[in-house]
């Protein structure tokens, strides 16, 4: 097991009680999503296990931010996200102009993201939940905007109960689907701001809708974003991939190990990429657990279902 030591000279408390967080709650953060072991004494640690050198990295890293400010546990987050990763980000990251100034692809794969919804009319975005696929998503679709590359921007998602009944939910229609359109108000709210998001909602330059609306209809200068692509059919997706017009972009995300059609139904975005695979101006973007951008065990809870769907897969072959 290694183990590495790290000391702060000149001592200063007050950066070191930001870097650590209330009751070590940082420190505990850094523990769990590196799977180590931190001590300290004073301005003395020392980090045991595998990854005892990137706990020290990421330590520094914060320890130079805490000069500046408070350490959040949604810093430490974004660190232990850039630092698990093995391969260098390369030198154009692209940024995007949204509300948020430092808005960009925390992982490789994200930037890759980005740059593909940049550099194709249609784009799939496909990985596991937390990997930021909807949020960069509705982000390229703001600085699209804001660039006046595109008219208006127009967020749908199929309304498939997750074990849930429609019916049940209190209210007409409007209210019945949208909490499950919630997501994608809340990325708007936060790359936007509530004011402005509301006049646009108002003008109708921002539209959101279940995707049984998009029938017979064509999308012109417009940024169209279909979220919890997996819950499609494979007709609902050709009638999606057909609504789009000139001047317009979309961008299709969804998780396919989260499907929640009826057994006897197939999910579109898994036929999709066979059936569409080799056109032009499509791209097709795969994430992984290490691009989850979430609390650290979200990828370890990733990791273990794929783990187990593997063995169980496995076994099945072996019978």
């Amino acid at each position: 097991m290694n183990t590495t030591p790290l000391s702060f000279n000149p001592v200063d408390n007050e950066r070191l009680a930001r870097l650590c967080g209330p009751l070590d709650e940082n420190l505990k953060q850094i523990e769990t999503g590196l799977d180590v072991q931190i001590q300290r004494r004073g301005e003395h640690f020392k980090c045991s296990g595998e990854h005892a050198d990137l706990a020290v990295y990421s330590l520094t890293r914060l320890y130079l931010l805490a000069e500046k400010r408070d350490i959040s546990i949604d810093d430490v987050q974004l660190e232990l996200v850039e630092v698990r990763q093995h391969e260098q980000q390369d030198g154009d990251v692209p940024v995007l102009l949204t509300r948020r100034g430092d808005l960009r692809g925390r992982t490789p794969r994200q930037s890759g993201y980005i740059k593909a919804i940049s550099q194709h009319d249609i784009t799939f975005g496909i990985g596991p939940a937390g990997t930021g696929k909807t949020y960069l998503a509705v982000a390229c679709a703001v600085d699209a905007m804001e660039r006046d590359a595109i008219k208006r921007i127009v967020l749908v998602r199929p309304a498939v109960e997750a074990g849930e009944k429609l019916g049940f939910l209190p209210g007409d229609l409007a209210q019945k689907v949208d909490p499950y359109l919630r997501p994608l108000y809340d990325a708007l709210y936060d790359l936007m701001g509530f004011d402005r998001v509301t006049r646009l909602f108002e003008k109708n330059l921002i539209e959101i809708a279940p995707l049984a609306y998009m029938r017979g209809r064509t999308l012109n200068n417009a940024f169209i974003i279909l979220d919890e692509a997996q819950n499609t059919t494979p007709e609902q997706m050709k009638m999606f991939l057909t609504r789009i017009g000139f001047g317009s972009r979309a961008v299709i995300t969804g998780d396919v190990t989260q499907i929640d059609l009826q057994r006897h139904q197939k999910s579109g975005l898994v036929e999709v990429e066979k059936i569409l695979g080799q056109v032009r101006g499509i791209h097709f973007h795969h994430f992984q657990s290490e691009d989850v951008v979430r609390h650290p065990l979200v990828q370890k809870i990733v990791d273990a279902y794929d783990h187990y769907q593997l063995k169980n897969d496995e076994t099945s072959q072996a019978k």
